[in-house]
């Protein structure tokens, strides 16, 4: 006999087992507890407008596109352009696209078409301090920018209060910013400053999401670099952080569009926001993942469907062990109402049930007139399987008739199986009686109603296809039921007189 604590030893491991496979597919994969959940999505296009120069010259145009960022990942992009080639590159940490062509003539419109997924788990790639480059300024400028930087550090105690009293004094009148205006646009300036005051900083161009928007422009936002990630700070109104609806499109303070051929070059955005099934976005965004996949998503459509029903398998299962060990019902078979509650779920519950005691009753009606034949196991069985067939094919035909397309649906019972069933329970009758054909009888019903429900429950198909380590959970769980020797619930009935008459005694 298998040691005790071996088996508990077992049972622990298939549990842990399971448990860790259901989490690493939660979080490495991104796999929902709970189905139909959704997330936020954004399809963006952006439509680049230019002038060719008429002469024949060859065009190319270099767009600046995001990249995967803190708060949104992208899931797809494309661009629609006739009669031009696209191709995709990365530039100093920055996406770009480039279109080109030989000959074009006239007004020109190309197109750039991303979708993004909102994600909580998309953080910012490669983030290192901006590049400072300062600017060759006349000895006026040079005085004046420092006499700022100066007068801000006084007030100021760190980067952040800094950053704010150089906001303060370029948006005053103070002579000197009202002198550096005059030739420096106000959020170059302010850049500027910050990166003269040892503060590395960046101008990024980003586009707030706003939903059914069109020909929105970029924004421009100063990026502070603090040493180990990145301030954002709002160059018209001062304030810092990023807002949730802000997606970076330029990064490195670089012109959107690099035209050479054409004139007039612009860009404007229109957007629209969509909320999509979470296992949607999850195929887009791992279809090219290296990480090890214990999924059916992997399998054609057709197989998946196949295995979506499988595995509900297990789950009924479970619950004829639970009914049958710890409640005690009784039933005609040991899992035959696993495979009647897989009818159930084709025919649905009510069509289901009535069809199953209509073929039960005619097929034991037919059962006793065999009896009195006296005929072989062999062709006693087959006559009530070619029966049971007959009986299916007649109801069928009738509910059509009269347009009950529901009644259809029984050709999905099990027919093997209810032949046998048939066959038990006309033994059992005979030997004894009728009152214990209508309990089990009547057990294995409730048992595959109560099947059926739980299989069909949308929460327990999700977590079964999603999860294939619930499966050694559930065999650790039919092991420790198996284990069980105690009594069941169904026999507390034998014992109420006794707790009766104790409960008496004691008064």
């Amino acid at each position: 006999m298998m040691s005790r604590k071996l088996f508990y030893f077992i049972v622990c491991v298939l549990i842990l087992l399971g448990s860790a496979l259901m989490l690493y597919r939660h979080i490495a994969f991104e796999v929902p507890w709970y189905p139909n959940e959704k997330r936020e999505s954004w399809l963006i296009e952006a439509k680049l407008q230019f002038n060719a120069n008429n002469e024949n010259k060859p065009i190319t145009l270099n767009f600046s596109i995001p990249k995967n960022q803190k708060g949104y990942t992208i899931l797809s992009e494309s661009a629609a352009s006739p009669n031009y080639g696209v191709s995709f590159y990365e530039e100093k940490n920055q996406g770009k696209a480039r279109y080109t062509t030989r000959v074009a003539n006239g007004k020109q419109e190309l197109f750039y078409t991303i979708k993004i997924m909102k994600d909580p788990k998309a953080v910012d790639q490669n983030i290192t301090a901006p590049e400072v480059s300062l600017d060759n300024d006349d000895e006026v400028s040079t005085t004046a920018k420092q006499d700022i930087i100066d007068t801000a550090r006084e007030r100021s105690a760190d980067i952040y209060s800094q950053a704010t009293e150089i906001f303060k004094i370029i948006n005053s009148e103070y002579q000197n910013a009202q002198l550096l205006l005059k030739n420096t646009e106000k959020t170059a300036l302010l850049a500027d400053l910050l990166n003269r005051s040892e503060i590395p900083t960046r101008i990024v161009h980003g586009l707030v999401l706003e939903d059914k928007r069109r020909r929105q422009p970029l924004t421009d936002y100063i990026q502070i670099f603090d040493g180990s990630d990145y301030i954002y700070m709002n160059p018209e109104s001062g304030a810092f952080g990023k807002p949730d609806n802000l997606l970076l499109w330029e990064y490195n303070d670089q012109p959107i569009i690099d035209l050479s051929g054409g004139r007039k070059a612009k860009v404007s955005f229109s957007m629209i926001k969509k909320d999509i099934p979470v296992e949607n976005a999850r195929r887009e965004k791992f279809a090219n993942t290296s990480l090890i996949n214990f999924s059916l998503d992997l399998l054609p459509i057709e197989e998946q469907s196949i295995f979506s029903s499988i595995l509900l398998l297990p789950v009924g299962v479970l619950v004829v062990v639970f009914l049958r060990i710890l409640v005690g019902i009784k039933t005609s078979g040991t899992f035959m109402p696993v495979l009647i509650a897989m009818a159930f779920m084709k025919t649905h519950l009510v069509v289901g049930v009535v069809g199953l005691l209509t073929i039960v009753s005619i097929g034991l009606i037919i059962r006793f007139y065999l009896s009195r034949l006296n005929l072989l196991l062999v062709a006693r069985i087959s006559t009530v399987i070619i029966t049971v067939i007959g009986i299916i094919t007649f109801l069928t035909v009738i509910t059509y008739q009269f347009g009950i397309t529901e009644g259809m649906k029984i050709t999905f019972f099990p027919m093997i199986i209810l032949s046998w069933t048939i066959e038990r329970m006309s033994i059992l009758w005979e030997e004894e009686g009728a009152k214990q054909v209508f309990i089990q009888g009547g057990g294995s019903l409730l048992v595959a109603i109560i099947a059926y429900l739980a299989m069909s429950s949308t929460f327990i198909e999700h977590i079964t296809f999603n999860f294939l380590g619930l499966q050694l959970i559930i065999v650790a769980i039919v092991l420790l039921l198996g284990n069980y020797t105690g009594y069941r619930l169904s026999e507390l009935k034998r014992f109420k007189p006794l707790v009766v008459e104790l409960e008496q005694q004691k008064k």
